[in-house]
């Protein structure tokens, strides 16, 4: 994840004064690690990436309403996690049938992780292939289920490297309440798994 808040701070600034080429720099630079985080959170590569353009479109109707020592790391993914949480709602609301269960992003704007399959580097058997992207669904299917505050809070630690401070600005509460939640996010994520890898049925 980009970690220069100088430079940030500079292309904010830029933008601010109506230098248009400010805000490709910081799609250039920030538009893969937000793509990731929405891909996480929604599960869906065309969602996420109308997710991320949603994002950068507000962030120039709001650019001159922000402070020049904003934090744009934590902006950015404050204001993306507030579409993906809402567009998450409205997909419940209105739920559709499936295309394809697989679908994944295909491009380097969206890699997939140690959650998701990566490339391997030795041939796997097929019966490996298949316990792989068995525990990986059931990983994904567990983090989707998390609530709202809990998911944003394992998925900006634990595959965006945000720190607690970071988090904390994103998640509306104190560092410890993000030590809070993380604890909170992993114990849910290792009881919803045992019962999805088991089989059966986790009260709710």
């Amino acid at each position: 994840m980009p970690n220069d808040p100088a430079t940030d701070h500079d292309d904010l600034f830029a933008l601010q004064q109506g230098e248009s080429a400010a805000l490709n720099r910081l799609i250039a630079r920030w538009q893969r690690p937000l793509a990731n985080f929405a891909y996480r959170y929604v599960q869906n590569s065309t969602d996420a990436q109308d997710l991320v353009a949603e994002t950068f479109v507000k962030l120039y109707q709001q650019r001159l309403r922000l402070r020049t020592d904003t934090r744009l790391s934590a902006w950015l993914f404050t204001a993306l996690s507030n579409l993906c949480h809402n567009h998450q709602r409205w997909k419940r609301r209105h739920p559709t049938v499936a295309l394809s269960t697989t679908d994944h992003p295909d491009d380097d704007s969206a890699e997939r992780d140690g959650t998701v399959r990566g490339i391997a580097t030795n041939e796997p058997t097929p019966d490996a292939i298949l316990e792989k992207d068995e525990q990986e669904a059931a990983v994904r299917a567990a983090i989707d289920r998390l609530p709202h505050d809990l998911k944003i809070t394992l998925l900006l630690h634990h595959f965006e490297h945000l720190s607690y401070r970071e988090i904390s600005v994103v998640a509306g509460c104190s560092e410890r309440g993000v030590e809070t939640r993380l604890y909170r996010a992993r114990q849910q994520l290792r009881e919803l798994l045992v019962h999805q890898l088991a089989g059966t049925p986790c009260q709710e």
